[in-house]
């Protein structure tokens, strides 16, 4: 799938795979500092969507295909796949319902990234069907106008397969830690972290949370307000029913 032409949006998925043993924690990468997007930054796993999230056979190889609402199939088969290739966290099931316990290969991992293998038939290979039941909306977020490069990017909630070890790809992704929401937000508050600021604003809504299943129990019972942010003098503003309350983020620190 080729680049948006400029000022145009191109569709993204997020996951924030979340814990509770041994406390509440969630998965973030360090992204590589030489690529072109959020550098250097702590973030949750994700990216574009691709077009083999959209291939009409994984209806045969996913859970939950024909319930997904308006974020729809491919958006949420992206998140998977980004969490595969970023972190090797696969949200799929085997045979019996139980979730994949296995280690996913870091070369197999490289290939699907680099499309040289259809993430699709690594998946029917190991005998598994993604879950797309296990993602929950979490939120979702488009690029301000002033951008140069502007994504729709949807947020989902997981819990993370105990059995799976997180280990980065050391491409896009050169570091992978569990942490806590609110010890995230102070190491940026600190500046002994770079976070950007819709990762910022996540953080501070699961922060909010007590538990993975009070993370999901929230993102269930939220309303979801599309976030796209404006330019008000020299802030950006976001809206206040969005979840987050007032905010105004100073464009000098973007």
């Amino acid at each position: 799938m080729s680049d948006s032409p400029p000022g145009e949006t191109r569709l993204a998925a997020t996951v924030l795979l979340l814990r509770d043993a041994p406390s509440f924690e969630v998965l973030m990468v360090k992204r590589h500092h030489q690529i072109d997007f959020a550098a250097g930054a702590l973030v949750f796993p994700g990216g574009k969507s691709h077009q083999g999230d959209s291939d009409p056979r994984w209806r045969e190889l996913a859970i939950g295909f024909d319930e997904v609402g308006q974020d729809g199939v491919a958006l949420r088969i992206a998140a998977i796949r980004e969490a595969y290739e970023e972190a090797g966290i696969l949200l799929a099931r085997d045979g019996d319902g139980a979730f994949y316990a296995g280690e996913a290969a870091k070369d197999v991992r490289a290939a699907v990234a680099e499309d040289k293998v259809a993430f699709l038939d690594v998946v029917q290979d190991l005998g598994l069907k993604l879950d797309l039941s296990a993602l929950t909306v979490f939120a979702r977020w488009i690029t301000p106008k002033l951008m140069p490069k502007r994504f729709d990017t949807w947020f989902y909630v997981a819990h993370a397969p105990l059995a799976q070890q997180a280990i980065c790809d050391g491409h896009e992704a050169v570091d992978a830690e569990w942490i806590a929401p609110g010890l995230a937000l102070d190491l940026a508050a600190s500046g002994q972290r770079k976070v950007i600021f819709p990762t910022r604003m996540n953080l501070q809504m699961l922060a909010e949370s007590a538990s993975p299943a009070d993370a999901v129990a929230r993102a269930v019972g939220r309303e979801l307000v599309t976030v796209e942010p404006w330019v008000d003098g020299r802030v950006l503003r976001i809206q206040e029913n969005a979840g987050y309350g007032p905010v105004t983020e100073p464009l000098d620190a973007l």
